[in-house]
Formats: structure tokens, C-alpha cells, sequence
């Protein structure tokens, strides 16, 4: 399945709500504005499906303006294992390991001619939010690149397949060079030199380490494929603090026999179990992190009565006892 990373979908939530969207407008979003807690990604339609809405409710150029919002620490580990590469080009160069992490849908290959390098995103346009996100990627691409040489790096050149919006204010102001329409391909162009230039935070180990997290963060995506999965998932998660919840419980709540459930599941390749413990670890390690809550509240809130039990599953799935991760 082709999928979105939750931030990138938040971003776009974030500044379409910072210029005036409507509560009306906010209804109509695929994935619910706020209900993206506990999501680490999106099918892909749905995100370009918002895209889509806020062009037809903002103001030409929205996806421009959201790639000029973008900023380092959006991309969490991953941004920083974009400051870490020992050259700016080397962001594209290894974008299938780089890129994976937002989404699997992103693809760039570097062309040198002399004195000048084409970034294109081989991203084909086969719906108009796919064009929209990859104007927002080439915006961000600008903004990313300045950020990691810490430089005013700029292109000299920027193509898009697709056709010109009817104001180009939006377009001229966050690329400041020749924008070309209704081209062979979606590109962005530098000058060999400035992509050839050091990074400011450039450290060959540190970037190992942070590749290593990319990897791991990637593997551990849990995707909302579907909104039944991520509605079952929501209705445990409120449920833990009270044990773990049983199936004819949450078909109960949703309207449905625990068949029928079962059934819906299967069909997006899920369990009901499985969506149990992605969801008490997920809650978790999220405590863990971002809380001082001892072990012991910890493994109530996630489900379980005793803290011994709850030590056991949670090496089971991370390898790590909950007080090693923490500390990690």
C-alpha cells in the first residue's frame, strides 16, 4: 500500500486551518483533523485527496505555501539525518533509504550536466492532489536545502508536468527563479557546486546511527489503511485504562456483530489481536517517551494489571525492558 507519514498530513492540516478553513471544509478531510493522534501514516489517496479540497478552498498556491512551512524538525530523525550527510546532494542520492520514512511514493535521480544538476521526482501526476503534493515537494525541497547548509542556496530552475494555477504569486515568491509549465518532467535544478557543498552539521557517524533509526522507524510504520482498523484501534486504545477491551465490546460500540468485524478486519489483512498489542505498545512507548508516569502507571494505562506482565510483553516487542528504553 502506498502510504503518507502522519506529518506531512498534520502539516497540511496545521496551515490550512492557519488560513481560515472552515469547520464545514474541516468535515470533509478523509483521515478527521482530530483524530491523528496514534496515526504514523496515511494511504496516500487520502492525503492527496486533502490536497484537493484545501485547492478548492484556499487560495491559489496553498501546496507552495505548505512546502515554504516545512521546517527540519517536521522530519523528525529523518531531518536530521538530512543535516548529518556529509553533501546537500547526497539527500537525493540516497532517496529511496532517505525518503521511505515519509513515503513510499517519493523517487528522485540527479542528472549532472556541467556546471548544473536536475533533481527530478519521478512522481507521475495520475490524479491533480498528486500534482499539488509535488509542488509541495519541490517547495520543501528549497526550504530543506537551505536549512541543512545553513546557506542561501537557491535553484536556478524549476519544471512542472502539469499546467500553471491562474496566480503564480505563490510559486514566484518561494523559488525566486525560471518556473517552467507543462514540461517533460517535475525537476528542480542547481548548480553542481552548491549541491557538492559540505553540510553544516555534517558527521559521517552520527548519519550511520541516524540511517539505522530511519530503517527502524520505517519498519515499525503502522499505516491507517482503513478506517474501520483505525477506528477499532482508537476505541482500545480509550478502553486500556479498563483492561483490554474483547471484541463483541468494540463491534458493540461500532454498531456491528463481533462477526461482522472480524470479517472487515480480515479483509485489510488484520486481526483483532494484532491491533491490541500494536496499540498497547504504541501507547507505550509513547508514555515512555513523552511522559515521567512510573512503569507501574505505564502498564495500567496500557492494559495490563500487573507491571510484570506488562515488562515481559513489552521486551517481546522491542527487546528492550521499558526502563532500557526509556533511557535510550
Amino acid at each position: 500500500m502506498k502510504y503518507i507519514s502522519i506529518s506531512l498530513y498534520r502539516k497540511l492540516v496545521v496551515c490550512a486551518l492557519a488560513e481560515g478553513i472552515s469547520e464545514q471544509v474541516l468535515r470533509q478531510f478523509p483521515t478527521a483533523h482530530d483524530a491523528l493522534d496514534g496515526i504514523q501514516a496515511v494511504p496516500a489517496d487520502h492525503f492527496f485527496e486533502l490536497h484537493e479540497i484545501l485547492e478548492r478552498n484556499l487560495e491559489p498556491g496553498f501546496s507552495i505555501r505548505v512546502g515554504q512551512q516545512m521546517k527540519i524538525d517536521d522530519y523528525g530523525v529523518l531531518g536530521l539525518s538530512w543535516r548529518t550527510c556529509s553533501r546537500a546532494g547526497e539527500i537525493f542520492e540516497r532517496s529511496e533509504r532517505y525518503f521511505k520514512l515519509l513515503s513510499n511514493t517519493y523517487d528522485f535521480n540527479v542528472k549532472k550536466k556541467d556546471d548544473i544538476s536536475e533533481i527530478q521526482l519521478l512522481r507521475e501526476p495520475h490524479r491533480r492532489g498528486l500534482e499539488l503534493s509535488n509542488e509541495a515537494t519541490l517547495s520543501a525541497t528549497v526550504v530543506v536545502l537551505k536549512a541543512t547548509t545553513e546557506t542561501d542556496i537557491s535553484p536556478i530552475k524549476v519544471t512542472f508536468k502539469h499546467g500553471p494555477p491562474k496566480d503564480l504569486k505563490s510559486h514566484r515568491e518561494a523559488f525566486n527563479c525560471p518556473i517552467l509549465f507543462n514540461h517533460s518532467n517535475y525537476s528542480i535544478s542547481y548548480r553542481t557546486l552548491d549541491l557538492e557543498a559540505q553540510t553544516a552539521k555534517a558527521d559521517y557517524s552520527i548519519n550511520r546511527f541516524l540511517l539505522d533509526r530511519v530503517e527502524e522507524e520505517t519498519k515499525g510504520m503502522v499505516i491507517s489503511s482503513n478506517k474501520v482498523v483505525f477506528d477499532v484501534g482508537s476505541l482500545i486504545r480509550d478502553a486500556l485504562p479498563s483492561g483490554i477491551p474483547g471484541i463483541i465490546q468494540i463491534s458493540s460500540h461500532m454498531g456491528m456483530s463481533s462477526r461482522t468485524l472480524t470479517r472487515r478486519l480480515n479483509e485489510q489483512g488484520a486481526t483483532f489481536r494484532d491491533i491490541i498489542q500494536k496499540t498497547q505498545e504504541h501507547v507505550a512507548k509513547e508514555l515512555l517517551i513523552n511522559s515521567d508516569q512510573s512503569i507501574a502507571e505505564i502498564a495500567f494505562l496500557s492494559g495490563f494489571s500487573e507491571q510484570s506482565a506488562f515488562s515481559r510483553a513489552f521486551k517481546r516487542w522491542t527487546g528492550l525492558a521499558p526502563v532500557e528504553f526509556r533511557n535510550k
